[in-house]
């Protein structure tokens, strides 16, 4: 099924017009429950909370559409997706995503894991590099850089355990006891983001 809904047709930026905001991962079970696989976790949850549904669309992502504060709230209104790519072609889906909607890449959120920073712990910045992040690189070589990033910290492998097999890993049972609380403070980032911008939302949830 084709979602067609709310295409945000406004040629001119307003106060009203949508937010991308992208959750990097890889489709299918056998990913789902990986570290890569943050971004599509903080997605859902967010989708939970506008009482969005994802659904395919032509852009080769699954998308879900609302406004925070849910069924007719107030807030901003946002473009939820999940790339159906995998995660070093994420850079197509999400700049098909921001051409259907009309969302400028200053409006442009990416959710993603992140290696430098401990498990749990959030960064939010601007622009920046890809630090080997193959999602970003993506990203970047489709739109540039001056997107949003919400860096979500997975840690870094545990002795000579090669990082690209370990963020391809579940997380740990010790891990999972948080990640539900991680998740929800990561969509509680996004919002703050979109609501109050970007250093309200680095002064209170940059760890």
């Amino acid at each position: 099924m084709t979602d067609t809904h709310d295409s945000g047709t406004g040629s001119a930026l307003g106060s009203d017009d949508p937010w991308l905001v992208v959750g990097l991962g890889n489709p299918g079970p056998r990913y789902a429950a990986t570290r890569h696989n943050v971004g599509f976790l903080v997605a859902e949850l967010l989708a939970d909370r506008i009482g969005g549904t994802f659904r395919a669309h032509k852009s080769r992502a699954l998308v879900a559409t609302g406004r925070l504060g849910g069924p007719g709230g107030a807030g901003p209104r946002l473009v939820l997706a999940k790339p159906l790519s995998f995660m070093n072609l994420s850079g197509g889906p999400t700049s098909a995503l921001g051409a259907f909607y009309k969302v400028p890449v200053s409006r442009l959120v990416v959710i993603h894991d992140e290696l430098d920073i401990g498990y749990g712990a959030l960064r939010l910045k601007r622009g920046g590099g890809d630090n080997g992040h193959n999602g970003l690189k993506s990203v970047t070589a489709a739109l540039g850089r001056d997107y949003y990033r919400v860096r979500f910290g997975v840690g870094r492998p545990p002795g000579r355990q090669d990082a690209a097999a370990f963020v391809l890993k579940d997380f740990s049972t010790a891990e999972r006891k948080e990640l539900d609380y991680f998740v929800d403070r990561a969509a509680d980032a996004v919002e703050t983001l979109v609501t109050r911008g970007l250093e309200p939302a680095q002064n209170t949830f940059n760890s």
